[in-house]
């Protein structure tokens, strides 16, 4: 019963780890960017905002398949095929809630004073040093924002994971597809169950992004 609860949960904590790590940097670099192709990125990015996740996974689905160059590069030199495995639900989902994290830590960059980067770099503090220890604690707020929303968007992931993971239970089986399953086969009892969770986690989640005091108090 708590599989793929605990499926979804870990898949969405994972994504939310990698976009970490791989998005501040991004965004950072979006926010500062002065490059005549720095649109055509933000349209990139921002995609799985506005695409049917069909769409998405569709093309995912082509590109992961060994019938295809990357899938089958991937097959032939590493061993490794991301279709219908929890591995492929990781890359397309970091894929699918890329935006949910660049934009408003983009949004934080954009939003800090010059003279904050300037003033340090007069006291002689370097690029690196600047950015983690000066930037990076300025924009907290859009960060933890960030992190929420990629979270729960993962949560709430359907299409995409359907489509790639090919819901196999204890593998790809997330919660979504539990509950499209039970109302398939008329269990309402166990889609509910799986339901009543995802919705007071989303609304825990809202709560918290919203209710300022808590943001306070974390930081």
């Amino acid at each position: 019963m708590w599989e793929p609860l605990l499926l979804s949960f870990t898949l969405s904590l994972i994504t939310t780890a990698i976009l970490l790590v791989i998005g501040v940097p991004l965004a950072y670099w979006l926010s500062q960017s002065k490059n005549k192709l720095k649109p055509v990125f933000e349209s990139v990015i921002s995609l799985p905002m506005i695409l049917p996740p069909s769409v998405l996974g569709f093309y995912l689905l082509l590109a992961f398949s060994p019938n295809n160059f990357f899938g089958k590069f991937l097959d032939q030199y590493f061993s490794v095929r991301l279709l219908f495995s929890f591995e492929g639900l990781i890359i397309a989902s970091v894929i699918y809630s890329l935006p949910f994290m660049i934009h408003p830590v983009q949004s934080g960059f954009q939003n800090l004073s010059p003279s904050l980067k300037d003033a340090a770099y007069t006291l002689g503090i370097s690029p690196r040093k600047t950015f983690f220890r000066v930037l990076i604690p300025n924009i907290k707020p859009a960060l933890l924002t960030g992190i929420v929303l990629t979270f729960a968007h993962t949560v709430g992931e359907f299409g995409v994971v359907m489509m790639i993971g090919g819901n196999i239970p204890g593998v790809t089986k997330v919660a979504s597809l539990a509950i499209y399953d039970e109302v398939e086969s008329m269990n309402y009892d166990a889609a509910n169950f799986y339901s009543l969770v995802l919705l007071a986690l989303s609304f825990v989640i809202l709560l918290f992004l919203f209710n300022k005091k808590w943001k306070t108090k974390i930081f």
